[in-house]
Formats: C-alpha cells, structure tokens, sequence
C-alpha cells in the first residue's frame, strides 16, 4: 500500500511527488538547495517590488527608477528560477503539474516561500521513504 502524497500516480496531471530511490535523493540535493536559494530570493524581490508599487500608488512618493530596477531584477531571477525549478523536476521525476506549479508559484508574492516549503517537505519525505537498492 503506498502513502498518501509520496507515491504519484502515472497521470501528467497528478502533483504529488513520485516514489524515488536513495540514488535519485541524493543526487537532487544539490538542486533541492539551488531551488530553496532561488524561491526565497525571488520571493523576496517580488514581495519588495508589490511592496514599493503600493507604496508609489497610495503616497505622493516617486520611487523610480527605483522600482523599475526592481521589477527588472525580478524579472531575470524568474527566469533563473524557473530553471532551476525545472532542473530539480527532471531529477526528483515531477509530473507535469507539479512542474506548473512550483514554476506559477514565483508570479504570486509569498507564493515562493509556500512553494518552497511544500517541495523541501515532500522531497524529504520522499527520502525518509526510499527503499535502498536491492543487490
């Protein structure tokens, strides 16, 4: 019997994290801590940048090119995340929701950070539960 939220099924439209071997887990560490860096900094530029637009539209402050700039560095740092995103996906074996997902979840302020958190959770869990290769 499979856990509940660990074991994918074979659907493209299915998000849960697939079943993976020890072999797999550990080889997606180093991308797992390349997505966590990204989903906070771009998190944290787009919470920054909604930040100064609300700012600049309730108050007499002229903040550019300031919040141009802003907008800018958040746009580049998407695109990073987006493919860093995709690099953790090739490797933890997402399907193609979950990839959808994690990648819309860096338009939305504070959605990166709960993005981040919900991937890290179930990429450990996914761990916790691989069984080591059979010989």
């Amino acid at each position: 019997m499979s856990e509940p939220g660990l074991m994918g099924g074979t659907s493209v439209l299915d998000h849960r994290q697939p079943r993976l071997n020890p072999t797999q887990v550990s080889d997606a560490a180093g991308a797992l801590t390349r997505f966590r860096v990204m989903a906070f900094v771009t998190g944290f530029v787009l919470l920054a940048g909604t930040i100064a637009l609300i700012i600049k539209a309730t108050t007499s402050a002229s903040m550019e090119p300031g919040t141009g700039w802003l907008w800018l560095a958040h746009g580049y740092l998407y695109l990073v995340y987006v493919i860093i995103t995709a690099m953790l996906g090739v490797k933890l074996r997402w399907p193609l929701a979950r990839y959808a997902i994690v990648m819309l979840a860096g338009t939305i302020p504070t959605m990166s950070f709960v993005a981040e958190h919900f991937v890290t959770r179930a990429t450990r869990a996914a761990a916790d539960s691989a069984e080591p290769a059979r010989s």
